[in-house]
């Protein structure tokens, strides 16, 4: 059976760790799939690393911050054929986990990312980062020819090796997107509808700098040279 790495970044998460850890061991073993749980850990000051270690998580300390440059360690240390993205905050649902794996080899898909606004439950997104959302998903379809629903959701689907055929600069929050972006122009790729649910533990965004961040670097992708 194929392995599956869950690849999880993580800073200052002591609330939600344990939860979203717990909550993968119960699905997935119900299912028989065989996984890895990767904690990648930007410097947490509390206690993420000891919570995530006595659950069964693998913890790969990443001392350099950067959304995409956890992603990217996490990436580098799975072992897995497939590999799945989690936020560490129990917002995204490990339930669909096994039906969007399946969903994938059946489809013979290399990437499947997901849409939350498929079932936003009451609290789980405030109206700002909605229009956040809105206006960096219509730039990014704008700029690139696309038809994403929501350019910004951190839960992916894929196979590993499709790694090697995207060319991922950004470390930062642009990196989900780049992703996205990255996949649907070079793979075989699908947008799946998911439920998004109210975040545990403090929220870590920033919403006005990430968001100009973003956008910058959509316009930036779209004009740079190879």
């Amino acid at each position: 059976m194929s392995l599956l790495s869950v690849v999880i970044p993580t800073m200052n998460e002591e609330e939600s760790i344990g939860l979203v850890i717990d909550e993968l061991h119960r699905v997935l073993e119900m299912e028989g799939i065989e996984f890895e749980v990767l904690v990648v850990d930007t410097d947490s000051r509390d206690r993420t690393q000891e919570i995530a270690i006595s659950k069964g998580a693998l913890v790969v300390p990443e001392p350099r911050r950067g959304y995409g440059r956890a992603y990217k360690t996490g990436f580098q240390n799975a072992q897995g054929e497939y590999v799945v993205t989690l936020d560490a905050d129990c917002t995204y649902p490990v339930e669909s986990i096994p039906a969007l794996l399946q969903t994938l080899k059946e489809e013979d898909l290399d990437f499947i990312t997901t849409n939350r606004f498929g079932e936003l439950q009451e609290g789980s997104m405030s109206g700002k980062h909605r229009f956040g959302n809105w206006l960096l998903t219509f730039n990014m379809n704008l700029l690139f020819r696309l038809k994403v629903d929501d350019s910004q959701s951190g839960m992916w689907v894929f196979r590993r090796d499709c790694l090697s055929h995207l060319d991922l600069r950004s470390d930062g929050m642009p990196f989900s997107e780049e992703i996205k972006i990255e996949a649907m122009r070079k793979l075989r790729c699908r947008e799946v509808p998911i439920v998004y649910r109210r975040r545990v533990g403090e929220v870590k965004l920033s919403s006005w700098k990430d968001g100009r961040e973003n956008l910058a670097y959509l316009w930036k992708k779209r004009f740079q040279r190879s």
